[in-house]
């Protein structure tokens, strides 16, 4: 390089891009992201699911996939909750849209909500017939979608500050 050449510009194009750095969640109840607070149930419930259906084929006693199938219709139902919070998110909030991991999570997760209905639907009517073989598999891959996708949103919310409040900061000061 000579020196009449001009210096290479090596600024974060990220950095500079206002679009990106607008993350901040617009479907909050006094600053805390609802879609963060609503996720925590279907979680939960899906893994309640496939802890029924174990106990059930450990035990064979009849109550664990009545309590799957309940379990089952509160994962999905919460799931679209959280589902259709999120997905407002995505649509409205410059940051969170233009970045290719929030399409990741939201592909994610509609096809983990699909599994969960499924899950639900499968149960209806027949909790106990329809826990071996079919049920279990399905809580089983609901479980570990469900890990996947909760990954992945993670991984926006700590490496990307997405749904944070512009004046926080993950790290502690000092």
């Amino acid at each position: 390089m000579s020196s009449t050449d001009p210096e290479p510009d090596l600024t974060d194009p990220v950095h500079e891009n206002r679009a990106l750095q607008a993350t901040e969640s617009r479907v909050a109840i006094a600053g805390h992201p609802l879609h963060a607070m609503l996720v925590a149930f279907p979680i939960a419930l899906s893994f309640c699911v496939l802890g029924a259906d174990l106990l059930y084929w450990v035990t064979g006693d009849g109550f664990w996939p009545v309590a799957a199938g309940w379990a089952a219709f509160g994962a999905f139902a919460m799931g679209v909750v959280a589902g259709i919070t999120g997905t407002v998110e995505l649509l409205i909030v410059p940051g969170i849209r233009n970045r290719s991991a929030s399409w990741t999570h939201f592909i994610l997760a509609v096809m983990l909500l699909s599994l969960m209905g499924a899950n639900w639907w499968l149960r209806i009517g027949q909790p106990e017939a329809a826990v071996l073989p079919l049920g279990l598999l399905l809580s089983l891959i609901v479980a570990g979608l469900t890990g996947v996708t909760g990954w992945h949103g993670g991984k926006l919310v700590f490496d990307y500050q997405i749904g944070t409040s512009a004046g926080s900061s993950s790290r502690p000061s000092g």
